[in-house]
């Protein structure tokens, strides 16, 4: 297949006219390539990867936004929201916090008593939605249930709260607690009457800057277009989103469950997100470097003032928010756009088995004679290798295989075959513990042994791409993975950084480049 070229809007880099000229390298064996600007190029013996200086870039990401259906079934708790995070409960026992039936169940068993759920995942400005209804009519003092944001602990975040008197009014209040003490910012103020048992009311919240904004609405009736409260408040920093729910003192309704219908969040912004800034680009030869011809030369100036799409631009035509891209060649196939891992298990949590092709929606021959079909359930998705491959086989043209031809020369289907057998050479590797990053280069493909169930000890399980340093001086790596739903260098689910204490810092076994 032919690599699709986007059109990036960058403007031809031009380098200093000139002789080129070489430098042998060790560790591992590569040969450098400068101009009068200094380093052009980094090739390594018996690897078709080429590190290219280029134009500077920038790689950022922010918050995937989500919608959690509830349609799983979990028990002592809420599980995962498929793409937003894991949920996390506080107050009560986890028995409490159920989800079936469609539904992310409440149960409240005594007056006075709050309930806490939350999504693991701290934002700033965020724009969220939350649907609920009630299974019993309040008795003795009202029910309410609040979409809360900036949430940090029970005692501290901002709750725009909807309130189900006895008598059916709705009224919907905007608060904050923190310090031990609940103040109001928007006054408790009847939006609705007539509530039973079954009604479903949403709630919107927005935190832009210091400004908080709540409204509410009755299903079926249409969303206001003003909001009823607006204020300014800068109390509190960044949080979770999450539901607060209370049965006020004196409540007689107990026991009675909240049902939470769905959660979205429209955008949400970390408050320290990934940024990447270099002018590396990853290039590609036809075949592995061996020795500095002409033909590599001629390659390698053609590439000095080339800004078509190298393999840290297919990257990121799939992480959050990546516009979709599709070939009219191959029937108008999405071959690019946001990804997600794969499609949701009954408990909630996306399941691995998506490859590059089930991404497309297409069945697919590979040059070794292997056939596989796509599985519909795994349109538009892709597990860790489903990723790198879509990247370096797909797009960038080095061959794939799945399970047989493995040679060296070749991309195959399966981590732990693409770490040991892959394309290219080993650049750093650890039995029991992370080799050193010394040797890794911007494009290398890290792999790690970060799952502990796992019955083959050392073998490696997952795999990303090395985009390089952010802001903070972690080296960072893009990646396909369960918690996020799909391509990430951000900490969702676990830090990308390749340093630190992390998931994947401590679980780094081997460094490939293709």
């Amino acid at each position: 297949m032919s690599v699709l070229a986007v059109d990036e809007g960058l403007m031809p880099y031009q380098p200093p006219p000139g002789p080129l000229t070489t430098q042998a390298l060790t560790g591992p064996d590569r040969l450098q390539v400068s101009d009068q600007a200094g380093v052009l190029a980094t090739l390594t013996v018996g690897c078709r990867t080429v590190a290219m200086r280029g134009p500077t870039r920038t790689f950022t990401e922010q918050k995937r936004p989500f919608r959690d259906a509830f349609n799983r079934t979990v028990s002592n708790g809420w599980g995962t929201s498929g793409g937003g995070g894991n949920w996390s409960n506080a107050n009560g026992t986890s028995a409490n916090y159920s989800v079936s039936g469609g539904h992310g169940l409440i149960n409240m068993t005594a007056a006075n008593a709050s309930r806490h759920t939350s999504v693991i995942d701290d934002i700033t400005d965020l724009d969220a939605r939350l649907s609920w209804s009630l299974d019993v009519m309040p008795t003795g003092n009202a029910s309410s249930l609040a979409l809360s944001f900036a949430y940090t602990a029970t005692t501290s975040q901002y709750r725009a709260r909807l309130s189900v008197l006895t008598t059916g009014t709705v009224q919907l209040i905007l608060e904050r607690e923190s310090g031990g003490s609940t103040t109001t910012l928007g006054a408790l103020t009847t939006v609705g009457t007539g509530y039973i048992v079954g009604d479903i009311w949403h709630i919107r919240a927005q935190r832009v800057g210091t400004t908080l904004r709540c409204r509410a609405w009755k299903d079926g009736t249409t969303e206001p277009s003003t909001w009823l409260h607006e204020v300014t408040d800068d109390t509190l920093g960044a949080g979770r989103i999450g539901v607060r729910g209370l049965a006020s003192t004196g409540s007689t309704a107990i026991p009675f469950n909240f049902r939470v219908h769905d959660m979205e969040l429209y955008q949400g912004a970390w408050a320290d997100p990934p940024i990447i800034t270099h002018n590396t680009w990853v290039r590609v030869l036809e075949q592995p470097f061996t020795a500095w011809t002409p033909a590599v030369e001629e390659q390698i100036r053609a590439w000095a003032t080339d800004t078509r799409p190298d393999a840290l631009a297919y990257a990121m035509m799939y992480i959050t928010g990546a516009p979709a891209v599709t070939h009219p060649g191959l029937g108008g196939a999405q071959i690019a756009g946001q990804s997600n891992y794969g499609p949701l298990s009954a408990s909630g949590v996306p399941i691995e088995g998506a490859d590059f092709h089930d991404y497309m929606g297409l069945d697919w021959t590979f040059p070794n004679g292997e056939y596989r079909t796509a599985d519909p359930p795994e349109l538009g998705c892709m597990d860790c290798s489903g990723y790198t491959r879509m990247v370096y086989g797909y797009h960038m043209g080095i061959p794939m295989v799945r399970t047989s031809g493995i040679n060296g020369l070749t991309l195959p289907r399966m981590t732990k075959d693409i770490g040991p057998n892959g394309p290219g050479v080993i650049v750093a590797q650890g039995t029991d513990s992370p080799p050193s990053l010394a040797a890794m280069q911007i494009g290398d493909v890290p792999h790690f042994d970060a799952d502990d169930t796992d019955p083959v000890a050392g073998q490696v399980d997952h795999n990303g791409i090395y985009l390089g340093t952010d802001q903070h001086g972690a080296p960072r790596f893009v990646n396909s993975r369960k918690t996020p739903n799909g391509p990430t260098f951000a900490d969702l689910g676990g830090s990308s950084a390749l340093t630190g204490g992390g998931l994947y810092a401590t679980s780094l076994r081997l460094i490939r480049r293709f």
